[in-house]
Parts: structure tokens; C-alpha cells; sequence
């Protein structure tokens, strides 16, 4: 019985010893895992999808595992040609980008968007998106337009947006944070194909909708979600492990300012990058007004990164209305009793604007 005893405690005092080396090793600097990241994005130059992509990218607490882009802020093909652009700038060439296609019956809308904002009116921002533009012909083209004719260095894999959705998280079950920052097009292609994929991700970060407050493309919606309210609401009802939206009730607290921007541009080294921000909307409109813009997007990266930078947040059910009438593609949080079907979400209210602003600084100094 001793030498039982001290074999026990023998033993106990090793696993003790190796229990702490884990723990010690666990938190020391870089032996940390990364957090696993899809981008689902209608990407744009720099503010506000691509300065979120280059956070993930950058961030030594991410791991950007690839880009899916969607026909939202841009036609998918403007999109994936940012998307590469920006990424060969980073020297982030091995990070593999999908395009997505809209739904036939978006790009039937899109044919008939005059009459629709006549009918529901519009709200404080005129932006319109792929819907106030012609298609182009191909992602090729867009580079080439974009960029004075240049050649890409790489370009998209061969395999839709939503099949690399599915692959990736199948590939990673429980790890993959999928960070939605556009149109919900390619994640309800990818739940009608393999629904399964819901619960084996980790979670999903939007940048998406407006729940106590109107929206900014309509009286009723935010743009995200009145690109595709029909995908928004299938995905948003999906029974995900955890989902965290980032809506306008927070995007139109965190201002950017003319200093900000442009003392975010005099950081740059790169000269593609500079570029990208002296061509960029903001870059005039932030000259010839008074007042700031907003933040969308890279608030949703933001608090991937950075958990603190969220201030104020509410759990509460939360829906979308597909049915087409004026509140087409308002986002709906209830109180009580909520429709079934509907999952619960936190609602950030809040973001920790400094914070915010040097996170993007940070990243700035590396282009």
C-alpha cells in the first residue's frame, strides 16, 4: 500500500509539472491560437471592407483563412478585383478569394430600383451600390479598368463562394468565426446546400442591419440587408452557436473625421495604397464638408481583434422582414415573445471609438 501510494503521488506530481509547462507554454507570446476567420465581403478599396480585411490579415490575434466575396456594395467582380489588389499590396497572395453570384431575382430588382425607392422612399444615404451601376463583364476586366491595365499576380480560386464557406468550416469544425460584412447571399447559398455547417462554426460577426433606430438606404432598412433580405433572413434564423451583429445603432455612433482619414493616408508608404485613398469617395467628400462620416464595417473586425472595444450590447431575438412593402428588409429585435423560428443574437450598441481608430492606426503603419 505505501509503494502504491507513492507511486500515486509520483505520478501526480509529473502530471502537475506537465499540467503547468502547458499552461506556462499556452500563454506565452505567439503560442497562443489565432482566431480562425472567413470574410464574407462586398469589398470595396480600403473604408470600409478592405481596411477590415487588412485588420484580420495583419492582426496577430487572427487568422484570415479566406475571402468570399458578394455583389452588394460592389458587383462581385469589382469585388474580388479589390480583393486581390489589396491583398497583393499586403504581400497576402496566399490567402485564397471565391467570388460569389447574386440571386437572379436581385439582379431582376436591381432592373426596377427607381420604382422601388419611389414606392418606400429612401433614407440618408444615397449610396445604391451594384444597384446603381452596370454589371462588368468579367472580375478580369474590372482589374484591368481599375488598374490602368495591369496584369494580376493571382487571381480567385476555382470554386464558388458558398462551396468555400462549407469546405472551410467543415475543415475547421468549431474554430471558424465567419465575419459577414455584406449582403447574406453567398452564407444562404451555403445553408441551403449543407445546413449543417451552422452549429459546427465557432460563430458569426455581422456588420449588419438597424434595430432601434431607421435605417440609412431606406426609412426602414439598412443596406446590407436591403441588398438581399431573403438570404439575410435565412441566415440570420440559422441555428448558429453565437451570433453578434454590429448594426447601425453602433456604426452611427463611431465617426470618422477629416484629420482622422486624412492623417490615416499620411501614414501610408505604400504607393497602391495611397492611391486607393486619394481616389476614394471619402477623400473628397471629407474636403468639401463640415461634418464626419460614419464606421461600418471595421468595427465588426474591430471587436474580433479586440472584445473591449464593445461598450454596450443587448441579447435579444432577432428577425428580418422578406416581405416586399416598406419595411422590406428591416431587421426586428423583440422583446417578449418572438416568432418561431427566430434565434437570438447580442446587438452591440457601442464601440469604443479610440480604441477603434488606433487599431486602424496600427495597421495603417504597416502599408
Amino acid at each position: 500500500m505505501k509503494n502504491l501510494l507513492k507511486k500515486w503521488k509520483k505520478w501526480r506530481r509529473a502530471a502537475c509539472c506537465l499540467a503547468a509547462a502547458a499552461a506556462f507554454a499556452f500563454a506565452m507570446p505567439g503560442v497562443e491560437a489565432k482566431e480562425k476567420v472567413l470574410l464574407d465581403a462586398d469589398m470595396v478599396e480600403m473604408f470600409d471592407d478592405g481596411v477590415a480585411m487588412m485588420i484580420l490579415e495583419r492582426s496577430a490575434e487572427t487568422e484570415l483563412l479566406g475571402v468570399t466575396v458578394v455583389t452588394g456594395n460592389t458587383w462581385a467582380e469589382d469585388g474580388v478585383a479589390f480583393t486581390i489588389r489589396q491583398l497583393e499590396g499586403m504581400g497576402a497572395t496566399n490567402i485564397p478569394v471565391a467570388m460569389g453570384e447574386p440571386r437572379p431575382e436581385t439582379i431582376e430588382r436591381f432592373n426596377k430600383i427607381d420604382e422601388e425607392t419611389k414606392i418606400f422612399g429612401r433614407g440618408h444615404d444615397a449610396h445604391m451600390g451594384a444597384a446603381g451601376y452596370a454589371r462588368p463583364e468579367n472580375w478580369q476586366a474590372a482589374y484591368r479598368s481599375h488598374y490602368g491595365g495591369s496584369t494580376p499576380t493571382f487571381g480567385p480560386v476555382d470554386e464558388a463562394a458558398e462551396d468555400m464557406i462549407i469546405r472551410t468550416v467543415k475543415e475547421h469544425p468549431d474554430e471558424v468565426t465567419i465575419m459577414a460584412i455584406g449582403p447574406c447571399t453567398n452564407l444562404a447559398k451555403a445553408l441551403e446546400k449543407a445546413p449543417e455547417i451552422a452549429p459546427m462554426a465557432k460563430r458569426i460577426v455581422y456588420m449588419s442591419g438597424a434595430f432601434f433606430q431607421q435605417g440609412n438606404v431606406t426609412p426602414a432598412a439598412e443596406f446590407n440587408v436591403w441588398i438581399d433580405p431573403e438570404s439575410a433572413k435565412k441566415v440570420m434564423r440559422a441555428p448558429w452557436k453565437e451570433q453578434i451583429i454590429v448594426p447601425l445603432d453602433a456604426c452611427e455612433k463611431m465617426r470618422l473625421t477629416k484629420e482622422d482619414f486624412f492623417g490615416f493616408k499620411h501614414i501610408i508608404k505604400k504607393p497602391e495604397f495611397n492611391a486607393m485613398m486619394a481616389r476614394h469617395y471619402l477623400a473628397e467628400r471629407l474636403e468639401n464638408i463640415s461634418g464626419p462620416t460614419f464606421i461600418w464595417d471595421v468595427l465588426a473586425a474591430a471587436l474580433i481583434v479586440d472584445p473591449s472595444v464593445i461598450l454596450e450590447e443587448v441579447t435579444m431575438p432577432i428577425d428580418v422582414n422578406d416581405v416586399y412593402s416598406p419595411s422590406y428588409g428591416q431587421t426586428l429585435a423583440y422583446i417578449r415573445v418572438q416568432p418561431e423560428g427566430t434565434q437570438k443574437a447580442r446587438i452591440i450598441k457601442t464601440i469604443d471609438e479610440k480604441k477603434v481608430l488606433w487599431i486602424i492606426h496600427d495597421i495603417f503603419k504597416t502599408l
